[in-house]
């Protein structure tokens, strides 16, 4: 897809951050980044839904970069069909792996409030995985309201509602193969 600054879908003017070319070089750096770690009996958990494309995409290129990762998922949500995060996570789907003595990567589309990740990330510790590390497309700087940070990132995001790549407003716009943003209505 040529790279164009908006677009009109479905009666919305959607603004592009982040191109599909540049998402792909991007999730390749994070694959050998997360290899070079050398994790142990890895075990892939992506937080859905709108860590999914992402997810796939990194499972994909983390094979490249040799590793060999069981996955499981896990539906968290503080959003449900709002703009904003309601300040508390429900788990919707927990895993069904055992994470005692494993090393367990969370997989999550944005770290903003860093709420859903702290939560993912706590669950998982409590469990016993021997270690927990966390990777995100994007972060949102400014909107932390959690003691976390990522371990592998893609892009620093600014501050705009984001959807494209497996992110949505209200269930729209996740098939995008970009990371745009919804521009306001004048």
């Amino acid at each position: 897809m040529p790279f164009m600054s908006e677009l009109v879908i479905d009666g919305h003017r959607i603004g592009v951050l982040f191109s599909e070319a540049e998402i792909a070089a991007r999730v390749k750096v994070i694959a050998a980044e997360i290899a070079a770690r050398k994790p142990s009996n890895l075990l892939v958990v992506p937080v859905l839904k709108g860590s999914f494309i992402f997810a796939a995409d990194l499972i994909r290129a983390m094979h490249h970069a040799g590793l060999s990762p069981e996955v499981d998922f896990m539906i968290l949500s503080s959003y449900r069909t709002s703009t904003k995060s309601s300040g508390q996570v429900n788990v919707l789907r927990d895993i069904e792996t055992d994470v005692k003595g494993r090393d367990v990567l969370l997989i999550d589309d944005i770290l903003e409030s860093g709420r859903t990740l702290a939560f993912a990330k706590d669950l998982l510790a409590a469990r016993g995985a021997k270690c927990t590390y966390t990777a995100v497309l994007l972060h949102k700087p400014g909107h932390l309201a959690a003691d976390i940070s990522a371990d592998f990132q893609g892009f620093e995001c600014p501050d705009k509602f984001v959807v494209g790549y497996g992110m949505d407003m209200a269930h729209q716009f996740r098939e995008l193969p970009f990371v745009g943003y919804v521009v306001p209505k004048q």
